[in-house]
This record gives structure tokens, sequence and C-alpha cells, in this order.
């Protein structure tokens, strides 16, 4: 709906829905995965630790260090 143009903002979006700014942002941030770790959790084949809860929590202090490192 956002590409489409039909929302200009997630936050339009997220009112549509009936849901908060803050939770359609980090659920939009899951597109952002690789692509075969998608097509492992659309088939079902994740690990156990896969989760929809894990998957919306903030990066761990220690990841954001690691990218620093890189940039």
């Amino acid at each position: 709906m956002l590409e489409s143009g039909q929302f200009a903002t997630t936050a339009e979006l997220a009112e549509r829905e009936g849901i908060a700014v803050t939770y359609m942002t980090r659920v939009l941030r899951l597109n952002l995965l690789a692509p075969n770790i998608i097509e492992a959790i659309l088939d079902g084949q994740q690990g156990p630790d896969v989760t929809l809860a894990r998957l919306l929590e903030p990066l761990p202090a220690l990841w954001q260090q690691h990218l620093d490192h890189f940039r």
C-alpha cells in the first residue's frame, strides 16, 4: 500500500490498520530480512528461536558496535 502510493506515510497506513506507528515501523523492518530467511519462515523451516517477537526486538547493542566497526 505504501509502494503503490495508496498511503503516503507509515503513520497513515498504521492508522488505517488500527495499529501504533511504532509497531508498523517494526513490522516494516521485516522487509529487510534476507530473501532466504523470508523463504524459510514462509515455508515453516525457520529455527525455533526465529519468532515474530524476537524479529521485532531492537538490535542488540553489541550488534550496533559490530556494525560501527565497518563504517
